[in-house]
């Protein structure tokens, strides 16, 4: 058989929804909203009967306790299909969810489009309740921050071939002191998506795709494992889900490039790991070319299903500001896929009615990997990849990033503005924040340092609601940290550095070293 025969699929028909009352909100055990004073009264009742509901049988999963509960007919209620990115409105090609396809007939990237019209049957009152109402459950599958938005990410998959860890649902919180005391605001938050299973947003859009290749096999499609090129956070995420599922995973990592706590993680799970004597720019070239010759799904960001999730997180924002738009969103960016995924959740809320505007979008670039700012300061004019530096960034050291349109079309389209951060400004943010009781990640610094130049440029107010996303846990970092407070980075004045202070082992030497320190804190 030819290698390339390999990955063909059959089409899926996509159904064509047929007009139908409001289906009753998929949790089964909380009331939506009463469309009428008899709905209202059934409702009461569901209402007091799930209070008093009994635990579910001892031989009953939550899998099991789904099948029974959900109805069944819900998940042909909505569609989706893959189209050209940003195509013709005349374009008729399109793609079933269902195909082994990355590309468009002209070799550009493709997008994940939702039947809208079959959405907006339903208000946005409804689907705000409908969401609230997931928060916080354990009920399959929309106990997880992804799939509660289920509708509107693969609403055609079947619940059992879900492969989810409870993901996303992540700490949105007030960074007061910080805000207050290094940027005079008190309106800022920071959506900490690397409050998540294997420590990055990278779960978001992994279990998405993971699901759908669990799908696939069930329907005996080529697909013998899924691989991925890395930084880092893609292969944890990859492998811990194709682990959860039984699915084998090939991962592609920089050599020397990763830290040792991202490297642990793939090897942990299972994965089969390539260190290859490249960047992740090679790498993905790499991968790119294998999963054209072989039955591997690739699972980086040019399979646009892992968007799908990471836009969830754009409406976890709004959903945990009880649906009021913050004006600024700073996204950490690399391979650019996770801008235009927040644009894209945006974007859809606008669209069905949940909010009235969305917020403007900053992308925030190392500057030894910064294309797309290097594109915005050029006014749009001439798109050309660099050759990254080393950066303690690691994850978003890309300099050919795969999704450059859509990043350029997410930040046209909301006035959106691009940043960069050295690596003195992103280590320095990092150690401001760290002070202040968090714990982030240097990609996290470098959104920080984007904001505190459009603080310091007057573009962003003392007064603007604004939302930095701290994309992975400081924890995968410790070496970068140790390093800073240790001052052992080469031409850094590491400002911000709180090194141990060694002393002798008696009383009087512990004693004279603490009363210096208590005296520096006095005020």
């Amino acid at each position: 058989m030819a290698s390339s025969s390999l990955l063909q699929s059959l089409p899926f028909s996509l159904k064509t929804s047929k007009p139908c009352a409001p289906p009753k909100p998929a949790t089964a055990h909380f009331t939506i909203r009463a469309q009428t004073p008899l709905t209202q009264n059934n409702n009461s009742a569901a209402a007091a009967s799930a209070g008093s509901k009994q635990r579910r049988p001892a031989d009953e999963n939550i899998r099991d306790e789904a099948r029974r509960n959900n109805a069944p007919h819900d998940r042909h209620l909505f569609s989706a299909k893959y189209v050209p990115f940003n195509a013709d409105p005349s374009s008729t090609e399109s793609y079933s969810l269902d195909e082994i396809v990355y590309r468009s007939q002209s070799g550009g990237l493709l997008d994940v489009q939702h039947d809208m019209g079959a959405l907006r049957r339903f208000d946005g009152e409804y689907w705000r309740s409908l969401f609230d109402s997931r928060v916080g459950k354990t009920t399959w599958p929309y106990g997880s921050g992804v799939w509660s938005k289920k509708e509107w990410v693969l609403p055609e998959i079947h619940d059992d071939d879900i492969v989810s860890a409870f993901e996303g649902n992540s700490n949105l919180f007030w960074a007061e002191r910080f805000g207050k005391q290094f940027l005079g605001m008190n309106d800022l938050w920071v959506k900490h998506c690397g409050i998540s299973h294997t420590g990055s947003f990278k779960d978001l859009g992994m279990t998405v795709l993971v699901s759908q290749v669990n799908r696939l096999r069930k329907m005996n499609r080529p697909v013998v494992g899924v691989g991925c090129a890395s930084t880092g956070d893609t292969s944890a995420a990859l492998s811990a889900y194709c682990a959860s599922a039984g699915i084998p995973s090939i991962v592609f990592l920089p050599a020397n490039r990763i830290s040792l706590a991202q490297l642990v993680q793939p090897i942990a799970n299972g994965a089969f790991v390539l260190s290859i004597d490249t960047d992740f720019d090679g790498c993905m070239q790499l991968i790119r070319e294998v999963t054209a010759e072989l039955p591997i799904y690739l699972a980086n960001s040019l399979n646009s299903l892992r968007l799908e999730g990471q836009k969830t997180a754009a409406i976890e924002i709004l959903q945990q500001f009880d649906w009021q738009v913050p004006d600024w969103v700073i996204v950490p960016g690399g391979n650019l896929g996770n801008i235009y995924a927040f644009y894209k959740g945006f974007k859809m809320c606008q669209e069905l009615g949940l909010v009235d505007r969305i917020p403007r979008l900053v992308c925030a670039q190392a500057a030894n990997a910064d294309p797309l700012y290097l594109y915005f300061k050029s006014g749009w004019k001439e798109f050309r990849p660099v050759k990254s530096s080393t950066t303690f960034a690691s994850a978003i050291q890309i300099g050919d990033p795969v999704s450059i349109d859509r990043a350029v079309h997410a930040l046209k389209s909301c006035d959106g503005i691009v940043e960069e951060a050295t690596e003195e400004e992103l280590m320095d943010a990092m150690a401001q924040a760290d002070s202040t009781g968090m714990f982030i990640c240097p990609h996290t610094g470098v959104a920080l340092t984007a904001l505190f130049k459009l603080r310091k440029s007057g573009v962003i107010k003392a007064t603007d609601r604004t939302v930095v996303v701290s994309t992975a846990h400081g924890l995968k970092f410790t070496q970068s940290k140790i390093d800073y407070h240790s001052r052992d980075i080469k031409d850094m004045a590491c400002r911000y550095a709180n090194p141990l202070m060694q002393v002798k082992a008696d009383f009087g030497s512990v004693m004279d070293v603490l009363k210096t320190y208590l005296q520096s804190k006095a005020h």
